[in-house]
């Protein structure tokens, strides 16, 4: 399977809302139910500075979509991104969340004044743990009731991953 990444475009918005309407997709992430397909249509027509988002796309279709965000607005965090991916149930397991980080983590080394990636995953994501410490991750540590998720808090964890070293 040919799966191309490519920044997400203004007429992507409906595929990513799609995206976002999977039940994996606001389980697993900090997203909601029911997201707005008008929110993401501003989103991806009106990019913010300083984000980045891409989309993984099988046979012209979006199966997936990742995002670099700035982590704060203060100067002295200018040196970290946030982190985040979405792959709807069907898609997971095939290689796009690893075409995805290997996408963003590829910008973030080689063209990007990054050091720090970041992000945070709820401590059951037994699968998205083992894709993020493949691409360098580290857990930081984790935080407990985090999250409200289904009607239970939820515990996630605190990831992070340094600029390699130049060889």
């Amino acid at each position: 399977m040919d799966i191309q990444v490519r920044r997400a475009e203004p007429e992507d918005y409906e595929a990513v809302w799609r995206n976002f309407t999977d039940e994996s997709a606001y389980t697993g992430t900090l997203q909601l139910p029911f997201p707005s397909r008008e929110n993401w249509r501003k989103r991806l027509a009106e990019p913010a500075d300083g984000h980045v988002i891409l989309v993984a796309c099988v046979d012209g279709q979006v199966v997936g979509n990742a995002g670099l965000h700035p982590a704060g607005n203060s100067p002295r965090r200018a040196h970290a991104l946030a982190l985040g991916v979405t792959v709807p149930s069907a898609w997971q397991g095939k290689g796009v969340g690893t075409a995805l980080l290997a996408a963003l983590t590829g910008l973030a080394d080689g063209w990007l004044p990054v050091f720090r990636l970041e992000l945070t995953v709820f401590a059951d994501n037994a699968r998205a743990i083992a894709l993020y410490r493949k691409f360098g991750f580290e857990e930081e540590g984790r935080m407990r009731a985090y999250a409200l998720r289904d009607g239970r808090y939820a515990d996630v964890l605190a990831m992070a991953r340094l600029r390699p070293k130049a060889a």
